[in-house]
C-alpha cells in the first residue's frame, strides 16, 4: 500500500470483508483524498473456517480438495505459518461430511469425483469443538504419536468433539469407492488409531506425508519439532509394520541455523535408511517473525554456497534411493490407477496415480471391461505365473494368451524376472496391447474414461514416474478381491 502498487490488501481470514474493501475503493474514485484509495484487513481470526462457503477445488472433475481446518499451533522455529494463518481452528464435522457427500453427485454429465484430498496446515490436528460435535463425540480424547512431544499447550485440546480419526472414519464410510488422501500433517499426530484405520479401509490411500525436516536430533531440537531422529524412525517402522504397502513422502530443510557438516550427514543417512517415495527439499531461508529470526541462540550462519551444495547432495540421495526402491517394488507390479486423462505430452498416452500417489503413464489402448473376466477358473498358486528365460519364451506365451484365457492370466500377472528390463518392457508393451485388443471382452481406453479406476501392469520403474500397460477397468473392491483370490498376482 505504501508503494501504491496495490489498491487494497485482504488477509486469509478477511475474505468475507472483500465487499466492504471493494466498496471503499470504488466509492473513493474521483476523490481528492488519495488515502481513501487504500484499504486493508489482515486481522487473523480464532474462529473463521469458511465452513459455509465450501472452499472446494476440482481437478479433471474426478479429484477434489476439501479444506477441513486452518492455521497451525506447532510454532516450529523456521515456520511463518502460525503468523500468517493464525491458530488452529477446525470446520464443523457435519459440514465436511455434507460437502463430500455432495461431491458424489454427477458433475458435467456422468463424471463423479473419485478422489478427495482433505486439506489443512496441520490437517491431522483436526478437532471440532462445536456443541454439535461435542454431543456426537463426548468421550473423544487427544492422542499424540508415541514418543512425540507437543510443544504447544492449550486447554482446548482436552475438550470433547470430533478429532481426525473420527472424521477420517466418517469420510471413508461415505463411499467405499471414493479414494481419500490428506495433507499436510505433522508426525506428532499419527496415533495408532489413524494408522489402523488406513490399514483397514481400502479407500484410505496408503500414502502418508511425514515431514522429517532434518535427520539430526540436535537440529530438530533447534527447529522445535518435538521429536528426535530415533523417535521419527520408530514411527516409520510402526507405519510400515501396520501398512506394508505404504508409500511415504517428506519435507527436508537443509542449511538451517548453525547446521554442521555432521548434522547434514545425519540427514543424508536418514534418507538412505528410510527410502522416501517423494520428497520436497529446500535450502533454509530465514523468515521474519519466526522464532529463529528472534532467537539469540540461533544464527542463519550457513552460507548460500554450502546450502546449495548440501541441497544437491540431499536431492541426489533421494533420487538414488527412489530409483532402487521403485525397481525393486514397482517393476512388474499390478497397481490400481485412477485415470486423470491424457498426458501433457501426448494424447495417445494416458496418466493417473496409484493408491501410493505415484504417477503412471500408459498407452491409450484396449483393456478388459472387468478383472472378473479373468476370474472364471480356480488356479493353483504354482500355476499362476509364467517362467520365461528369454524374449522368445515370452513371445510364445503372449501368442498362447490369444487363444487360452488361463495363459492370458499367467502372462498378465507374471514378473518375468530373468528377462532384461528393456526386452521385457518392449515385448510386454506391444504384446499385451495386441493381446487385449483381440480379447472378446475388451474395450478401447481413452480420455473419456477419465475418473475410472484402471489396473496397470508396471513395466518400467527407473524414475519417479512409472510406465506400464493398462489391463482392465476395475474398482477398489474388485481389485482387492482379485488380489485376495490370486495372491500371486500381487507381485
Amino acid at each position: 500500500l505504501a508503494e501504491e502498487s496495490v489498491d487494497f490488501v485482504c488477509g486469509p481470514d478477511a475474505y468475507r470483508d472483500l465487499p466492504r474493501l471493494l466498496d471503499s475503493i470504488i466509492s473513493s474514485i474521483g476523490s481528492s483524498d488519495t488515502d481513501t484509495y487504500k484499504a486493508a484487513n489482515t486481522l487473523l481470526s480464532m474462529e473463521e473456517t469458511y465452513a459455509d462457503i465450501r472452499p472446494v477445488r476440482l481437478d479433471n472433475n474426478s479429484n477434489a480438495y476439501v479444506s477441513i481446518m486452518r492455521g497451525c499451533n506447532n510454532m516450529c522455529s523456521f515456520c511463518i505459518v502460525p503468523f500468517t494463518r493464525g491458530r488452529e481452528r477446525s470446520r464443523p464435522f457435519q459440514s465436511i461430511i455434507d460437502e463430500i457427500t455432495a461431491l458424489r453427485n454427477p458433475i458435467n454429465g456422468n463424471n463423479l469425483v473419485r478422489e478427495v484430498t482433505l486439506l489443512g496446515q496441520n490437517v491431522n490436528g483436526y478437532h471440532d469443538i462445536s456443541a454439535e460435535s461435542a454431543a456426537m463425540f463426548p468421550t473423544s480424547v487427544y492422542k499424540a504419536t508415541v514418543g512425540f512431544e507437543n510443544l504447544f499447550k492449550s486447554k482446548r485440546r482436552d475438550l470433547p468433539g470430533a478429532r481426525f480419526p473420527d472424521l477420517l472414519r466418517a469420510v471413508a464410510d461415505i463411499d467405499p469407492e471414493l479414494r481419500i488422501r490428506f495433507t499436510s500433517p505433522h508426525p506428532k499426530d499419527f496415533p495408532d488409531e489413524v494408522l489402523d484405520l488406513i490399514a483397514e479401509r481400502p479407500n484410505l490411500c496408503a500414502s502418508l506425508h511425514l515431514p522429517v525436516q532434518s535427520g539430526s536430533s540436535s537440529v530438530l531440537k533447534r527447529m522445535r519439532r518435538g521429536y528426535t531422529r530415533e523417535i521419527y524412525l520408530d514411527l516409520i517402522d510402526r507405519v510400515r509394520q501396520k501398512i506394508p504397502e505404504v508409500t511415504i513422502s517428506t519435507d527436508v530443510i537443509t542449511g538451517f541455523c548453525d547446521e554442521t557438516e555432521q548434522e547434514h550427514e545425519d540427514t543424508l543417512s536418514l534418507m538412505q535408511q528410510v527410502g522416501f517415495d517423494q520428497a520436497f527439499m529446500f535450502a533454509y531461508s530465514l523468515r521474519d517473525k519466526t522464532h529463529a529470526a528472534h532467537s539469540e541462540l540461533m544464527r542463519d550462519s550457513v552460507d548460500e554456497a554450502t546450502k546449495q551444495r548440501r541441497l544437491k547432495e540431499i536431492i541426489e540421495m533421494f533420487r538414488s534411493r527412489l530409483r532402487e526402491k521403485n525397481q525393486l517394488q514397482e517393476s512388474g507390479a499390478l497397481r490400481l490407477v485412477l485415470l486423470e486423462g491424457p498426458s501433457t505430452r501426448s494424447g495417445s498416452v494416458l496418466t493417473g496415480r496409484t493408491d501410493g500417489n505415484k504417477r503412471v503413464l500408459f498407452p491409450a489402448a484396449a483393456v478388459l471391461t472387468s478383472l472378473d473376466r479373468l476370474d472364471k477358473k480356480d488356479l493353483r498358486p504354482s500355476d499362476e505365473r509364467v517362467s520365461c528365460d528369454s524374449g522368445d519364451d515370452l513371445a510364445m506365451w503372449l501368442e498362447r494368451g490369444r487363444e487360452d484365457e488361463s495363459a492370458l492370466r499367467k502372462v498378465l500377472f507374471s514378473p518375468f524376472e530373468s528377462i532384461p528390463t528393456e526386452v521385457k518392457t518392449s515385448l510386454l508393451s506391444e504384446g499385451l496391447t495386441a493381446l487385449l485388443d483381440s480379447h472378446p471382452h475388451a474395450i478401447a481406453l481413452g480420455a473419456e474414461n477419465t475418473g475410472q479406476y484402471v489396473v496397470v501392469r508396471i513395466l518400467k520403474a527407473d524414475g519417479p514416474t512409472l510406465r506400464g500397460v493398462a489391463l482392465s477397468l476395475s474398482s477398489i473392491a474388485e481389485f482387492n478381491r482379485f488380489l485376495q483370490t490370486f495372491p500371486a498376482a500381487k507381485l
